[in-house]
């Protein structure tokens, strides 16, 4: 009887789910979002214990690019890593929510019972594109850092690049390019198509999905790196605004009218530096 039960669910097109695997999955990903959280939060108090240093052009650059002392290259660049990893978590997490339980209920209904091992490959993929994109950002952060130091000239045209960096990132919200992004991170489960319940499978979606929705933020997350990348306020309110233009149901109109408020941020930050 209940092999009929989930026979004919699976049929009409429902979700093929239980409370216990739903209860399950959402409380691991509240343990780890609150986890992710605490980690970031505790990690910018401790590097913002040990200052910033000052730099022509009145701003402040972050210890986050140097070395401590005592410290490699490769100890450092490690270290940014893992953090950096635990920051995306804490940020991207809530909007990757919906389409791991959207990856789940497709799984489901092909029959398949190791939902969790599933959904953690999915989910280990995803993070990989982000961790991959983390590689990259120290040591194009490092070389910045290092030729600001050396060239005072440059180093005080960094709060008008800031603005600037900010003001292309708000134009690019108001593109058919980002409307068409959103679209494809939107779509269940993966822009028109059908995960395979396999771990191969279930990799390469997560692969897929890393690659779509960093595409897609890509304008948005250049913010938290040119205001501060232990700027908890720039990192609470990116997060905030990826996770509204992927939720929301009139998503078109709320990433629009965030390009207009990071337009007007990024005209305001011009002014200020001028």
């Amino acid at each position: 009887m209940p092999d009929q039960v989930v026979s004919h669910q699976a049929w009409r097109g429902r979700p093929v789910t239980d409370r216990a695997s739903q209860r399950a999955f959402f409380g691991w990903v509240g343990i780890v979002f609150a986890a992710s959280v605490a980690m970031t939060i505790v990690w910018c108090e401790s590097m913002s214990d040990m200052g910033e240093m000052a730099m022509p052009g009145g701003w402040s650059m972050s210890m986050t690019w140097m070395r401590m002392p005592g410290q490699t290259w490769l100890g450092a660049a490690a270290s940014f890593l893992g953090m950096w990893t635990v920051m995306m978590v804490a940020m991207m997490l809530p909007s990757l929510v919906p389409a791991l339980w959207r990856y789940r209920q497709a799984v489901a209904r092909k029959g398949q019972s190791r939902l969790g091992v599933l959904t953690m490959l999915a989910g280990s993929g995803y993070y990989l594109i982000w961790t991959a994109l983390g590689l990259l950002t120290f040591p194009l952060g490092v070389m910045l850092a290092d030729i600001e130091m050396q060239q005072p000239m440059l180093s005080r045209a960094v709060p008008v690049t800031a603005g600037v960096v900010v003001l292309i990132a708000g134009v690019i919200q108001l593109t058919s390019w980002k409307a068409r992004r959103l679209a494809c991170c939107r779509e269940t489960p993966s822009c028109g198509r059908s995960p395979q319940a396999t771990p191969a499978s279930a990799w390469r979606y997560g692969l897929r999905l890393g690659l779509q929705c960093s595409s897609c933020c890509a304008n948005l997350m250049v913010i938290p790196l040119v205001l501060g990348v232990m700027d908890l306020s720039a990192m609470a309110a990116v997060a905030i605004a990826v996770t509204l233009e992927r939720l929301v149901p009139a998503s078109a109109h709320v990433a629009r009218a965030m390009g207009v408020a990071v337009i007007g941020t990024g005209l305001l930050l011009i002014a200020r530096a001028a």
